[in-house]
């Protein structure tokens, strides 16, 4: 084999259709794009217009509200702190904040805060402090001879959303 023998499989690369280069084209005169009118100019088609009829996204009602002040917490299970305990990545002695849950690599960011929630079994004893805890969570924990403190949110400065 030499070096000028190397080449694409045949058909792999595909050559653009060069539209509006005569009639002997397949694409030539109106260049695809069928008669006169509005859908024959560039740069304007209206999207979603229905020939006059009310569009069918102003048909339909408004609905739902969006919550510019809503938290976003980063959820995590007990069974996914256990594990982080019996992999020695957590120490149980010490206060568990969100930082060290960062710094261990549990979770990955710690967005508004943390909470943590009731899934699985919580054998250590645990100090947590959390942004939030689900009920079923803290009975689990306080059950194993822990405690859980609630954090109060972090407050949002001026001009930024959620």
């Amino acid at each position: 084999m030499k070096l000028s023998d190397i080449a694409d499989n045949a058909g792999s690369r595909k050559k653009r259709m060069r539209i509006g280069r005569g009639i002997g084209s397949g694409k030539g005169k109106t260049g695809g794009r069928g008669g006169k009118g509005q859908t024959a100019r560039s740069g304007v088609r209206i999207k979603g217009f229905e020939g006059g009829q009310m569009p069918l996204h102003r048909r339909l009602p408004k609905r739902g509200f969006n919550n510019i002040f809503r938290l976003d917490f980063t959820e995590i299970n007990l069974d996914r702190l256990q594990d982080a305990i019996e992999s020695k990545k957590l120490d149980a002695s010490g206060t568990i904040t969100a930082a060290s849950l960062v710094e261990a690599g549990v979770i990955r960011r710690v967005k508004d805060g943390v909470r943590v929630l009731g899934r699985g079994e919580i054998k250590a004893k645990l100090v947590l402090e959390v942004a939030g805890a689900s009920k079923s969570a803290i009975e689990a924990i306080e059950k194993a001879g822990g405690k859980v403190t609630i954090l109060a949110p972090a407050k949002k400065e001026d001009g930024e959303a959620a």
